[in-house]
């Protein structure tokens, strides 16, 4: 099983102060280094971490795969197909949301979300769709044409070491087994830190984890080349 590191929050201490620090292509090559086999961001549409320069030069100039969280958008569309990275993912949108709250309705948005990844995949982008661990949503994910689909695993991370926790792996566990009955590949990601993200070792065929916010936050205290290190290690 792979790691992708989510590098948003590097941009979002960088934006706090509206200057150049901290650098995130040097973050991301600080994670390439360390072992992280992508760099993941999302380019949201009000640009609060990620800028569209980040990921021109983060497709400059790292070997790492780089893969491009977005929302159904014609305007994210058109900038992923500029920019051509190895992989997006189709996820959901709020203006006002502080963190992407909930999977992709695909079943909802079967017409639009096909058309985008056919159009995606005419410039052999890689297209996974960020839904919750539910097999309507995975079998809608296959009709639709997705290559991958990426199991929101935030009501997981909540539940974690509560009455709950079993039930909501066990949903994560079924729907990467249907998930791959249907001949899509999983990763999975939201909310996993430095506790709960072993447990993830538990489900057959998970692809890679993008986890994000607990690496950078790990990181103000290690360092980053630490952080990502100690996170491979557990996965």
């Amino acid at each position: 099983m792979n790691l992708g590191v989510n590098i948003d929050h590097v941009a979002t201490l960088r934006n706090a102060r509206g200057g150049i620090e901290p650098c995130a292509l040097e973050a991301a090559l600080i994670c390439e280094m360390a072992g992280a086999s992508a760099i993941t961001v999302h380019l949201r549409e009000d640009r609060r971490h990620i800028k569209d320069n980040d990921v021109i030069n983060l497709k400059k100039n790292l070997k790492a795969r780089i893969n491009l969280e977005m929302a159904a958008t014609d305007e994210m569309q058109k900038i992923a197909m500029d920019l051509a990275p190895y992989s997006c993912c189709i996820v959901p949108e709020k203006r006002q949301e502080l963190t992407t709250e909930g999977g992709l309705d695909v079943i909802q948005n079967k017409n639009r979300i096909k058309e985008l990844i056919k159009a995606l995949h005419s410039k052999n982008i890689i297209v996974s769709l960020f839904i919750d661990p539910d097999k309507e949503q995975v079998k809608a994910a296959a009709e639709a044409g997705s290559d991958y689909i990426e199991l929101h695993t935030g009501a997981f991370s909540n539940a974690f070491k509560t009455e709950n926790e079993q039930a909501e792996f066990n949903k994560l566990k079924e729907a990467a087994g249907y998930a791959q009955t249907l001949g899509l590949k999983v990763n999975a990601g939201h909310g996993l830190n430095y506790e709960n993200v072993s447990l993830m070792n538990k489900i057959e065929g998970l692809c890679e984890l993008n986890i994000g916010h607990s690496i950078i936050s790990r990181a103000v205290f290690v360092g980053l080349e630490t952080a990502v290190r100690e996170m491979i290690e557990l996965i």
